[in-house]
């Protein structure tokens, strides 16, 4: 995707908009400091600024009010560690090698844009979760920071046991004393809400919500009184993250330092439920996001309609910080910088060539043969969702007998499997963990829970090709093994914890392996058709 000249000129003129005088008169330009808030599994339109009535989110609402909130962000990957090496390298994860995969080992080759900024004049730093889970280490074998240098040392004492005690707002401020005056930073606020699990009941226990709050629920799930408390346990845990980025501003603020400060909030992958996380749906890939900066961007309050994806966040970060992308040692980026949306003064569509993005996945957690992946490669253009399934033999959530495993064990997950258990003919048991077929297209528009199938159907057929086509060719352009017959390559890189290679096969033989994110019940007897 190509800038348009208008948006290079915005870029222009914004560089000398950026250009201050220091005590002696001489001009110099200020690079900002740059806070990446990321939550684990937070989904798409579950904050006020996007209407939500049972999510309060004021820190997040802050920042789109005095920014932009953006109504198209997807990541490519709906799974943390394939989604964050998206984010840190500006590369799709089809692109990545073993990076493509969750639990994996992230190839050395790959430089980071926090990586990069490092070595070129930036403190950086994190805390909590950065890139992850998996196992990053140099050429020479040493343990390497994808995200930056850890700040983890506070703590205090969460809302519930399933809560992090990570003191994620007390850490940042840690950074910010470590920070040198001469220098900027570039922080990553890596929560780890609302990934599960969850205290069931906590969200009206603890958090003052009523099930009935819960305006909609989506219909690949019954709607009951188990699931909507499942929901407002997701939702206590997400104000949790917001809780700490609300401090984080107001430490910002208090230091002078919020005006020259680039701050974009969003998540990794949709929320932890079924069909949800770990696929390829709308709910899966299309996640929150708003960006401020006072300081650099144009006409704050704008709600911007261009579809963005996690691979423009690198480029962007390393084009406001005044480095060419030559000199930062990472590979060729597929994304494009986000700073014509950025310096542009327009709400709605602001950039007409940003009209589509692309999805997909490889190998996620453990539990099928030979671990074994459930690959998927889509696009979203137009409100369409085309997605095609490479192995719709297998199951696509894991295996029954293993515990679908990449679906993480929650509320909602069991209810639907104990009422398949009573009654086969169940609907939500299909939409959740059966078989799919090789293609799947879905108006987003009409349809955003992903139920009707219209593949199909006649009169879409040449919207189907056309979609088809381009996907192809854009993937075959960024050089995926999928397009040239080689996606097993995926499936032969190793899991990086030794505990999950050849999980279904040792599990099978009646080895007892620690099996997280699942409860015991989830796991069916073999075998299920």
């Amino acid at each position: 995707m190509k800038k348009n000249n208008t948006a290079s000129l915005f870029v222009l003129l914004m560089g000398i908009a950026l250009l201050m005088q220091d005590a002696s008169g001489q001009t110099k330009t200020v690079r900002p400091n740059i806070l990446f808030a990321i939550a684990d599994d937070w989904g798409f339109g579950h904050a006020g600024a996007y209407g939500c009535p049972w999510v309060k989110t004021p820190a997040f609402d802050r920042v789109a009010q005095d920014g932009i909130l953006f109504l198209n962000a997807y990541t490519p990957n709906a799974k943390c560690a394939p989604s964050r090496a998206c984010i840190l390298t500006g590369r799709n994860s089809w692109q990545l090698k073993a990076a493509g995969n969750h639990m994996a080992f992230f190839p050395p080759e790959f430089t980071t844009y926090s990586e990069a900024l490092g070595s070129n004049g930036y403190f950086v730093g994190m805390t909590a979760k950065g890139w992850a889970p998996g196992v990053a280490v140099t050429t020479a074998g040493k343990p390497r920071q994808p995200a930056g240098k850890s700040f983890n040392a506070r703590t205090a004492s969460p809302p519930t046991d399933d809560i992090n005690r990570n003191d994620y707002a007390a850490n940042f401020a840690d950074f910010l004393d470590a920070a040198p005056t001469n220098k900027p930073w570039c922080f990553w606020y890596g929560s780890t809400e609302p990934h599960r699990g969850y205290e069931y009941g906590s969200g009206v226990a603890k958090g003052g919500k009523n099930p009935s709050d819960i305006d909609r629920v989506p219909a690949c799930w019954p709607d009951n009184e188990t699931v909507r408390n499942d929901l407002l346990d997701y939702a206590f845990e997400t104000e949790h993250f917001d809780l700490h980025l609300g401090r984080m501003l107001a430490e910002l603020e208090k230091r002078g330092q919020l005006g020259n400060t680039l701050v974009v909030v969003t998540s990794d992958n949709g929320m932890p439920f079924p069909r949800i996380k770990g696929n390829g749906y709308e709910m899966s890939n299309h996640l929150p996001l708003a960006i401020m900066w006072q300081r650099g961007m144009t006409a704050p309050g704008r709600v911007v309609s261009d579809y963005v994806s996690f691979i423009d966040f690198a480029p962007t970060f390393i084009e406001v910080a005044g480095v060419q992308w030559s000199d930062t040692g990472m590979a060729p980026a597929t994304g494009c910088s986000l700073t014509d949306i950025l310096y542009s003064k327009k709400s709605g569509c602001v950039n007409p060539a940003r009209d589509h993005v692309l999805i997909g996945k490889e190998r996620h957690d453990v539990g099928r043969p030979h671990d074994q992946g459930y690959p998927i490669r889509g696009i979203v253009k137009d409100s369409w969702l085309y997605l095609r399934n490479f192995e719709p033999s297998r199951w696509p959530a894991g295996n029954p007998e293993t515990g679908y495993l990449n679906t993480d064990g929650g509320a909602t997950k069991t209810f639907i499997l104990d009422a398949h258990r009573k009654d086969a003919n169940d609907p939500y048991w299909a939409l959740c963990f059966g078989k799919r077929p090789e293609e799947e297209l879905y108006n987003i528009r009409k349809d955003p829970d992903c139920l009707d199938n219209l593949v199909a159907n006649p009169e879409v057929r040449i919207r189907k090709e056309q979609l088809q086509q381009q996907l192809f060719n854009e993937l075959k352009q960024q050089e995926d093994p999928r397009m040239s017959g080689n996606g097993s390559f995926f499936e032969a890189e190793p899991y990086s914890d030794a505990l999950r290679r050849g999980f279904y096969e040792r599990f099978m033989s009646g080895e007892k392996i620690k099996t997280p994110w699942v409860n015991d019940s989830d796991f069916e007897i073999p075998p299920l058709k």
